[in-house]
């Protein structure tokens, strides 16, 4: 056993850290596993790291929210979870592996170790029983488990399509992993390349992903839910069929404005698209050239890019026409960027004078503009014609030039032509989405290997569960530099193997999964990290899950979260949840910068948090971190100060060091002016803390660490039984942001138990009825006077009291008063010419 922590006399926070790390380490207080624990659950989890090496400061920002509410929830009598791991699969660890010359997984497993310790020094409540890495096998085994439930189901599929392809990397990338069309993590410029990929079916479940994010709409930032709305996209309209002269098969559009149809005046086909490359086929040599030459220039520009509204419009005439179905018209068809191969059907109508990537293109290559709306400005005035302002007239309007449909407003213009376009056999109502369906394949090691077999006979075969995990095979011999294909490829005595259907000759699968799909379901991990006949224990799920409270970074807000919300909801339907949704609420933390951008060693601003650490204390970082502002906005490291949040421990450690009473003391009898600052404070606190206003928590202890301060040194004296309780009172309060000032504390206020256990105080609401308020009175924005005023008072009173006062007579001198601003009953700001 580790012996009881002896207190100096000192406040030492070097001294402090050692004394309480090893008794932590030992008695693991933060453990949530015990079946007859009877406390309501709470489940608090941080978004997992990147094992690339130690914590950095963005760590210590994003533990230390997460952190606060999970010690706050433990305080307020709650069976908390609060569990770790690494997501640690993916590029960094194999490219570092390739510049090293080393195996991926003991560079990984050396980084787990280094964090671990930083973890562990830096005071986060996790359970160390509940520790999972991605790139082990006992985890990567239910990734290949549930690619093969969802391979069962449909939902899991393999396709040749175009993708984003970084030639460095030698893989492929999602689109948001391409940035300005150069690869995120190597500033290579991206391509487009067809392969044959393996997807995950998100698309069916397009709607639920979408209209469940109304339930989510009081617990997560809306910010987020605007994210996830926009990036599913739904829209209502038409699929309409256009037939293509010289083609068997007529053409589907979709368009979310088939009252506009009368004013399509060309068609356009994704340039890297297969209708493109099938209309181009039987062309002249002349138009195949322009066109092959203009693919390559299309491939190198990422989803963003062509969408922009800014890009220039370019294209090709492939000398082929599309029939309108309302009119009979001939539109010519043209190969463009700015129509995307995988979005509706890869081609659309073209109406210039109401869509402006329309009208764009019109006026670049000189095509008919045809108003069909009649859309009016705000006087009623009829707009220009959009060819001579080019500008397109969006909105409602009345529909003219469109046949049956003139005179009509959109809202029965839609329907009518739905009608006719249905009833002549032509089009259909259609729901479209933008969402696109999750491609999963990267030609890398480092990943799950997909439990796949191929044989000529049997086709796509499953691994049968029982042959789980698919086991990466070793590095040795095999060489890890990119080169278009997964190294798995050359792994031939691994890649040969039997079909586990007909038992013949069989190749497995040589793609690995994204890492998305790791990160898609670890929160139902942490539940049963040991379990070794499923992937988490059912009971477990309905006990701890969903996830009451999600803490991590905005620049996970559309993938991240929207591939946990499709596993989930695919769980609900297989019948291993009974949740359709991950995370009840969710709190995004911003950026740790410096200088006012990220920090980075090439632009010489990056701090350490080690050296940090070393120079401050944990606890000073941690406070720092919380007391910055605001969890969502973004932090200067520039624009704190450590050092101060240190002295301030100090001052909150001296106050336990002086308490004279015995552990225990009836406090009602001690002074009662501490006694409503104390319970005014732990009442503030915790709806502070429930409302992620850490920041003005904080400030509120140190107001109550100043009153205590005062009435030991100058009021009621260290015997007092209230100071007692206000010390007491802080070092709970401070358990949730700076945890070894609290032990520390605790133990000099006489207690063996641990303070994070200590149970959160109860106040006294009649303590909590305030006679007067000190109300701050600044002249120039400097504080000149203090005001004991009823909470009650109004603005008008207020001020003539504040301009009363014989210190703000002095310090106007006799200047004329420009403005007075009053807060009542808090402030009153004096602004003189």
């Amino acid at each position: 056993m580790t012996s009881e922590p002896t207190v100096e006399d000192r406040y030492d926070f070097r001294a402090i850290e050692e004394r309480w790390l090893p008794v932590w380490r030992e008695r693991q207080p933060f453990r949530s596993g015990d079946p007859n624990d009877a406390r309501p659950t709470k489940y608090v989890l941080d978004m997992f790291p990147y094992p690339s090496g130690d914590l950095h400061m963005g760590h210590a920002e994003a533990y230390a929210l997460g952190d606060v509410i999970a010690r706050y929830w433990i305080q307020r009598g709650y069976n908390v979870l609060h569990p770790i791991g690494w997501d640690s699969f993916g590029l960094p660890a194999e490219n570092a592996a390739i510049k090293r010359g080393v195996d991926p997984a003991g560079w990984t497993e050396d980084n787990i170790a280094q964090q671990r310790a930083s973890m562990e020094r830096y005071a986060c409540s996790f359970d160390w029983d509940r520790v999972l890495a991605t790139h082990r096998p006992d985890y990567y085994r239910w990734n290949q488990w549930l690619f093969t439930k969802l391979f069962e189901r449909g939902l899991a599929y393999r396709k040749p399509s175009m993708v984003n392809w970084c030639p460095k990397d030698q893989t492929v990338l999602a689109n948001e992993q391409v940035v300005g069309g150069l690869c995120e993590r190597c500033d290579t410029p991206v391509t487009k390349k067809k392969l044959t990929q393996w997807y995950f079916k998100v698309t069916d479940y397009a709607d639920r992903l979408l209209d469940d994010l109304d339930g989510l709409q009081q617990t997560w930032p809306s910010k987020v839910i605007a994210m996830q709305r926009n990036w599913i996209g739904r829209s209502r309209g038409a699929d309409v069929k256009f037939v293509i002269e010289g083609r068997d098969e007529p053409v589907d559009i979709y368009t979310t404005r088939p009252d506009t149809l009368y004013g399509a005046t060309f068609f356009v086909v994704a340039a890297d698209s297969d209708l493109a490359a099938e209309l181009v086929e039987g062309a002249d040599a002349g138009v195949k050239a322009e066109f092959e030459a203009y693919l390559e220039k299309v491939k190198a520009a990422s989803e963003i890019e062509r969408l922009s509204t800014e890009r220039p419009k370019t294209g090709v005439f492939l000398n082929r026409y599309a029939i309108n179905p309302v009119n009979g018209e001939k539109l010519p068809i043209w190969a463009s960027d700015y129509v995307l191969a995988d979005y509706g059907h890869g081609a659309i109508m073209a109406v210039p004078a109401h869509d402006q990537r329309d009208l764009d293109f019109a006026l670049a290559m000189g095509l008919p503009v045809v108003p069909v709306l009649d859309v009016r400005d705000e006087d009623g005035n009829e707009l220009p014609h959009p060819a001579e302002s080019g500008v397109a007239t969006t909105g409602e309007g009345v529909l003219v030039n469109s046949g049956p449909l003139d005179g009509l407003p959109k809202s029965e213009a839609i329907p009518a032509i739905i009608a006719k376009l249905e009833a002549e056999g032509v089009g259909r109502e259609a729901v479209n989405f933008r969402l696109r369906d999750w491609l999963i394949s990267r030609q890398r090691y480092w990943g799950t290997p997909i439990p796949i077999v191929h044989c000529e006979r049997c086709g796509e075969v499953p691994v049968p569960e029982d042959q789980l995990p698919v086991l990466l095979p070793p590095t040795e011999g095999l060489d890890l530099k990119p080169k278009g294909q997964s190294p798995l490829a050359a792994a031939t005595d691994w890649v040969n193997t039997t079909c586990p259907s007909c038992g013949g000759a069989a190749l497995r699968d040589t793609d690995t999964m994204d890492t998305f799909v790791d990160s898609s379901w670890y929160f139902l991990r942490y539940l049963s990290p040991s379990k070794d006949d499923g992937p988490f224990d059912i009971e477990e799920a309905k006990k701890w899950a969903p996830v009451d409270q999600y803490v991590g970074g905005v620049t996970h807000a559309i993938l991240h979260l929207l591939y946990a919300r499709f596993f989930t909801k695919a769980l609900h339907d297989m019948g291993f949840v009974d949740f359709e949704e991950p995370f009840s609420a969710l709190l995004n933390q911003g950026m740790v910068q410096m200088d006012g951008s990220a920090m980075s060693k090439s632009r010489g601003n990056l701090v350490r948090l080690s050296e940090q650490l070393d120079e401050f204390g944990v606890d000073a970082v941690r406070l720092t971190m919380s007391f910055a502002g605001p969890p969502e906005d973004d932090i200067d490291w520039a624009d704190v100060s450590p050092g101060a949040s240190a002295k301030f421990l100090a001052r909150a450690w001296r106050l336990a060091r002086d308490v004279t009473s015995e552990p225990g003391a009836d406090p009602a009898a001690g002074d009662q002016a501490l006694r409503a600052a104390t319970h005014r404070t732990l009442a503030d606190c915790a709806q502070l803390v429930e409302s992620f206003r850490f920041n003005v928590a904080v400030a509120r202890i140190m107001e109550l660490v100043n009153v205590t301060r005062k009435a030991i040194d100058t009021g009621a004296g260290p015997a007092d039984p209230a100071v007692r309780e206000a010390a007491e009172a802080v070092a709970i309060l401070l358990s949730l942001y700076a945890p070894y000032v609290a032990d520390d504390m605790w133990a000099m206020l006489g207690h063996d138990s641990l303070v994070a256990l200590a149970g959160y105080p109860e106040w006294d609401e009649s303590l909590l009825v305030q006679e007067t308020v000190t109300c701050v009175v600044q002249v120039k924005g400097k504080v000149r006077a203090r005001l004991e005023v009823p909470p009650s008072i109004g603005e008008d009173e207020l001020r003539e009291l504040a301009l009363a006062d014989p210190a703000v007579i002095r310090t106007l001198d006799g200047a004329e008063i420009r403005t007075v601003i009053v807060r009542a009953p808090g402030l009153v700001n004096v602004v003189p010419v």
